[in-house]
């Protein structure tokens, strides 16, 4: 497949790459630094703070599918998301590419967005530990990442692409297994680790699994 990458030097996105290549796929990497890169991949220089979707429209050019692993670099940077996936819509859209697929974070399940002004005060795959302890602990940290998060998922929704959206716990730098669980439309009961290389494995096999299409997954050791 021809796949266009955002995000490509960060953790989750240098992971999919990677496996991308491997796989024999035909790569363009979107990256704010492309000296981060060999020559193996077409590389398009964007920095999603400030692009327009005009901008990421050479990107896109001949995609099959799109996969993002942006996020912020700091909290400074928070709110990145959401604008960087409008811009990556609106190129989607003006080049009729369909498929997209996006990680997001376990929490954000329930985080008020404005196309879900309330959501469920729990998540309904969380045990007592994650629900009662971890949870609240993570929100009251990043609670203005998990915001974005949930509003970029917001424009997904209403962007009437092919979209997956990803929502892994927390992340770790272990090799790729291959090996985990995923739970649709909540989190994976009892999953609070999974490494970027298998985050990044998923992404890449839902895009052969139509009915994937328009679900949030989340995924777990």
């Amino acid at each position: 497949m021809k796949l266009t990458i955002f995000a490509a030097t960060g953790g989750i996105g240098h992971q999919v790459l990677e496996q991308a290549v491997a796989a024999g796929h035909d790569v363009t990497a979107v990256v704010r630094n492309p000296d981060k890169l060999s020559g193996r991949v077409r590389v398009v220089k964007a920095d999603l703070a400030t692009a327009d979707a005009e901008a990421l429209v050479p990107a896109l050019s001949g995609a099959d599918a799109v996969l993002s692993g942006l996020g912020p670099r700091s909290k400074a940077e928070f709110g990145i998301v959401t604008k960087g996936t409008q811009a990556i819509i609106g190129a989607m859209q003006a080049t009729g590419v369909r498929r997209i697929v996006v990680v997001s974070a376990a929490p954000v399940g329930t985080v008020a967005s404005p196309g879900r002004p309330n959501p469920p005060k729990h998540d309904p795959g969380e045990g007592f530990f994650m629900r009662h302890l971890l949870t609240p602990a993570v929100k009251a940290v990043f609670g203005k990442l998990y915001t974005d998060l949930a509003q970029m998922e917001d424009e997904l929704a209403g962007s009437g692409l092919d979209w997956t959206v990803v929502r892994p716990p927390r992340l770790t730098g272990k090799p790729l297994t291959g090996s985990y669980r995923t739970a649709y439309g909540q989190n994976v009961r009892g999953g609070a680790f999974i490494s970027r290389a298998d985050v990044a494995h998923l992404m890449l096999a839902v895009l052969g699994e139509p009915e994937t299409i328009k679900q949030v997954i989340s995924v777990a050791n």
